[in-house]
């Protein structure tokens, strides 16, 4: 064997981009969060002993053989004053699955472990992984829930398919133990499952998403609440919706759980995403909702509208038009950094603080749901101002 002479030349290549320095953007403001110049995690990323046979005698033109396509919907964890993502990483062959990448900084020099996570194989009917959130539990582990999805055999469409909520626990992020698939008694397919960080009446809670197929929600009337007993054999049976989709809003189409709620002095805060079609296709937004402490189910704070949506480039690639969140990490200074892809394809970093996301979710008006309405909301701010401007 012999190493080939490009390695050296992609290796330094791949060396600035994981070296690049990130910054805040200073074109963007809306008070709530930064927006940063450069995404976190891209297909660039990916180590290049993925990607490539290095041996110049099997490789003697450097081909990439076995491409990698995005990298993008991330869980995150905080760690010992380490941050990981657990990202989603897609084959050039479509086919999803699991890597860990480690920073000493929340918003760049990610640099993924040299091997991707390997899942336990107890679903043989299993084709596709994706989009793990990660719960730090009270009872000591740490959870993945990941969406498994199989093929439908039930009918002969191709693109039909079947998705459940799998299950992982881990300690280290390293060894990886399967539990069994969640299991809905009253929905047949489960997809943005979110595992609550605390018990709850002494049970284990799940936020899930009600779904009458792959694609559509149905008569799924939003993010659902469960309780189950065993989380190694879980089983749910009554579901309670707790953000409610609506009609001629941004969760219109569907909407699901997004990063493991935070928890504050005034409620658990959730950043969710919501999903509405449009003449071009769905759009993606990220919306925010809070819960009350003792009874997480509960609805306490809806702001009105979305909290992000995806500006610029960000608007442009495999599905466009959208960002997707299912990891956010609160450090010990009180920090949040949300970990949001823009349209499939590439993972980015926004950052704010508890005080800042407390503020908007429990002081930003509600949507009234009429457009007369809205305006009539809008008109109370406006006259508010010109008050003070008038002095």
């Amino acid at each position: 064997m012999k190493l080939h002479p490009k390695y050296v030349e992609e290796h330094r290549k791949q060396e600035r981009l994981l070296a690049r320095k990130n910054r805040v953007d200073q074109r963007f403001h809306n008070g709530i969060y930064d927006r940063y110049v450069h995404p976190v995690l891209t297909a660039g990323h990916a180590p290049i002993i993925w990607r490539y046979d290095l041996d110049a005698e099997t490789n003697p033109c450097f081909m990439e053989r076995l491409g990698v396509n995005c990298v993008f919907n991330s869980g995150a964890i905080y760690l010992d004053g380490k941050y990981y993502l657990v990202a989603r990483v897609e084959g050039a062959d479509r086919k999803s699955f699991f890597a860990v990448a480690e920073s000493d900084s929340p918003v760049d020099g990610f640099r993924f472990w040299d091997e991707p996570v390997l899942l336990p194989d107890t679903c043989p009917e299993e084709t596709n992984v994706y989009d793990m959130r990660l719960t730090k539990h009270e009872d000591g582990w740490i959870y993945g829930v990941f969406c498994s999805e199989s093929k439908d055999t039930s009918v002969n469409d191709l693109s039909a398919a079947v998705a459940a909520a799998g299950i992982v626990r881990t300690k280290d992020l390293k060894t990886w133990e399967r539990l069994d698939n969640l299991k809905t008694l009253r929905s047949p397919q489960q997809r943005n499952v979110v595992l609550h960080p605390e018990f709850v009446d002494g049970k284990y809670a799940f936020y899930t998403r009600p779904m009458d197929d792959f694609i559509d929600t149905g008569s799924g009337g939003g993010i659902g609440f469960g309780l189950c007993e065993d989380i190694t054999h879980a089983v749910i049976d009554e579901e309670v919706i707790t953000s409610k989709r609506r009609y001629h809003t941004i969760t219109e189409a569907k909407n699901g759980a997004g990063a493991v709620p935070i928890k504050t002095e005034q409620g658990w805060i959730f950043i969710a995403h919501g999903v509405r079609n449009t003449a071009a296709g769905l759009r993606y937004v990220l919306y925010c909702f809070a819960t009350d402490l003792k009874e997480p189910s509960k609805v306490i704070a809806e702001p009105g509208g979305m909290f992000m949506g995806p500006l610029g480039k960000e608007r442009i690639g495999d599905v466009s038009n959208v960002v997707f969140t299912n990891g956010a990490i609160v450090n010990e200074k009180n920090e949040v950094y949300i970990y949001y892809a823009s349209s499939d394809t590439r993972l980015h970093v926004a950052s704010t603080t508890v005080e800042k996301l407390t503020d908007y979710v429990f002081h930003t008006p509600q949507d009234p749901l009429r457009s007369r309405d809205c305006v009539v909301q809008r008109l109370e701010l406006i006259r508010k101002n010109k008050a003070l401007l008038e002095g």
